[in-house]
């Protein structure tokens, strides 16, 4: 049996509106200025990068383990390609090379790092120091670029520039991670890693 149809009385059903759209600045508080700058939610600093930079460069300041003990990995990727250019500049092709070594030598000083510390330590703080440390093997890199680094001044400046990159490594970790007395320990194979490196740069 069919239903007998309700006559049409001409009100059209409007509904109520049950959502009120906020404005934006309900959520971003009360203008677009209280929000922080782009850099610092992505975790860049540039105070702290030149500050680690700096502490590189100075083998012997002391360092500052509350900044060395950061995740910044913005400053090592530029050095790392900065060091593949400087590599590419010299005839060199090697960026594949200089990942890779980087990603294994990272790896192993995680595992020997947290082997050695009581406190432990997170890849990506080891990667972000040995990052950081890897800018003495520019200089390196781009002294090769114009001179042969085959000869004995050659070998000598390679040797004093390993020794630079693993000295300033092992102080960071050392400060980092309150590690005293244990810097040879540490800089040891932080050198057989900037060896590699090295290597690299001379032939």
């Amino acid at each position: 049996m069919m239903q007998p149809q309700q006559p049409y009385t001409g009100q059209i059903f409007q509904p109520t509106q049950a959502y009120t759209p906020s404005t934006p600045q309900s959520f971003y508080g009360n203008n677009f200025e209280d929000e922080p700058p782009l850099l610092e939610e992505l975790g860049i600093n540039f105070d702290h990068i030149w500050q680690k930079t700096l502490t590189v460069l100075h083998p012997l300041k002391v360092a500052d383990g509350s900044i060395m003990n950061e995740t910044d990995l913005a400053g090592p990727m530029v050095f790392c390609l900065a060091f593949g250019a400087t590599l590419l500049l010299a005839g060199k092709i090697q960026f594949g090379y200089v990942y890779g070594i980087s990603a294994i030598g990272c790896l192993g000083m995680f595992c020997l790092l947290n082997l050695m510390s009581m406190t432990g330590v997170s890849f990506g703080c080891v990667a972000s120091v040995l990052g950081y440390c890897l800018l003495p093997m520019i200089l390196l890199s781009s002294f090769a670029v114009v001179f042969s680094l085959q000869g004995m001044v050659g070998v000598i400046l390679t040797a004093g520039i390993i020794g630079w990159c693993s000295f300033s490594a092992s102080k960071i970790f050392i400060s980092a991670l309150a590690m005293e007395g244990q810097q040879l320990l540490v800089a040891y194979p932080c050198a057989l890693l900037y060896g590699v490196f090295a290597l690299i740069s001379i032939f």
